[in-house]
């Protein structure tokens, strides 16, 4: 090592020290600051008090000045220095008191100043840092009952339209048909489990119940469950839903319930948005791990205006409403109604198991790809 490199790392090593020598030197300093110790603030404000008084003291001792004038001139003098130093020490507190009565009354978006440097400054911080916990607790409460109600809706569909069609006399009331509906009750029955789980979602506790499966008879029954509930859900029913699995073998390792609310969002938008008579394909491939893992690619295509590049990142976030290629809701249901939850469900389902979605580039449509890991990278 050449001397040149030695003298360089002391020299380093020299500045570092003389750094953090300094910043505990500042730090033990601290109540002696008025700008940065409320403390050493009304300290100040005696000793000034105490100067005044005296200079005045002397001064009228060395003038032909009245003591009694000079005291009552001290005693403005104090009066007005406390007023201007309790007025500066106190606005933070009267800022405080105005926003913790808006956020008794539900508004959590009101904030402080917190520019000074002292304990009040500290106080401003935290009180802002409680402030927007709150108003994510708040936001976190509405969103769960808004999902609630999103997730309820496709099983309710189907069922109803199960029922109507019994009722009606489309269909007869056979055992695969009451079958049918005794899936969805049993469905119904696991999305409220399922979505209360929601509340701690943010807390990453979440279970995931992941196993092996075969891919293209789930898939089929996704893809049946959307098809009885396009009339219910929305006035879509001239899509057609087709179903490309290859090999026709394919097993994954996953949660079946978070991926059916995967496919089953990314259909429903899809299909919200196709063109008449258009096409959605749902589409399932290996994974690029090993095939024991079981990873998975599935992919969600329609025909219809797409999403602008400006809006892929963002798509995907709760309450989005963004704007297609022709200026029509696209992404989450934007101008069919939708509560703009969708893709931001997908979403957390694929990210609780370690995977990714995005949109893809499509000649033509939008084209949605979520990767799912399998059994080797999969968490928990």
């Amino acid at each position: 090592m050449s001397v040149t490199e030695n003298g360089g790392r002391w020299q380093h090593a020299c500045a570092r020290l003389w750094e953090r020598t300094w910043e505990r030197t500042w730090e033990a300093l601290r109540p002696l600051d008025p700008y940065r110790s409320v403390k050493a603030a009304l300290g100040a404000l005696v000793i000034v008090s105490v100067v005044i008084t005296t200079l005045l003291a002397l001064f009228a001792m060395h003038s032909k000045t009245e003591l009694r004038v000079i005291t009552i001139i001290s005693i403005v003098a104090s009066l007005l220095i406390t007023q201007f130093v309790a007025q500066s020490l106190t606005s933070p507190l009267d800022e405080m008191t105005d926003a913790a009565r808006a956020m008794a009354h539900g508004d959590y978006t009101r904030r402080v100043r917190g520019s000074r440097r002292d304990e009040f400054g500290e106080l401003a911080e935290t009180f802002n840092q409680m402030a927007a916990d709150l108003e994510s607790v708040d936001q976190h409460r509405k969103e769960l009952v808004a999902n609630v109600s999103h997730e309820l809706r496709t099983p309710i569909a189907a069922l109803r339209a199960v029922l109507e069609n019994v009722v009606d006399g489309v269909s007869d009331a056979d055992p695969e048909t009451m079958r049918t509906a005794l899936q969805q009750t049993e469905r119904l029955g696991r999305l409220v489990d399922h979505l209360l789980d929601l509340s701690r979602l943010d807390n990453g506790v979440v279970p995931l119940h992941a196993r092996r499966f075969e891919v293209w008879p789930y898939l089929a029954g996704v893809l049946k469950e959307a098809n009885m509930s396009k009339g219910s859900g929305h006035a879509r029913t001239d899509v057609h839903l087709h179903l490309d699995v290859s090999p026709p073998e394919l097993t994954a390792h996953a949660d079946p319930e978070r991926l059916h609310q995967v496919v089953a969002n990314l259909i429903d938008n899809a299909v919200k948005h196709s063109p008449q008579h258009g096409r959605v394909t749902v589409r399932a491939r290996p994974g690029e791990g090993a095939p024991e893992d079981g990873s998975l690619e599935v992919e969600v295509l329609d025909e219809g205006p797409g999403i602008p590049q400006s809006e892929r990142l963002r798509v995907f976030d709760r309450f989005s409403r963004t704007q297609t290629s022709e200026g029509k809701g696209k992404g989450q249901g934007g101008g069919t109604g939708g509560t703009g939850l969708g893709l931001a469900i997908a979403r957390w389902a694929v990210d609780l198991h370690g995977g990714w979605i995005r949109v893809a580039e499509s000649p033509r449509g939008c084209r949605i790809h979520v990767t799912l890991p399998g059994a080797g990278k999969a968490p928990g």
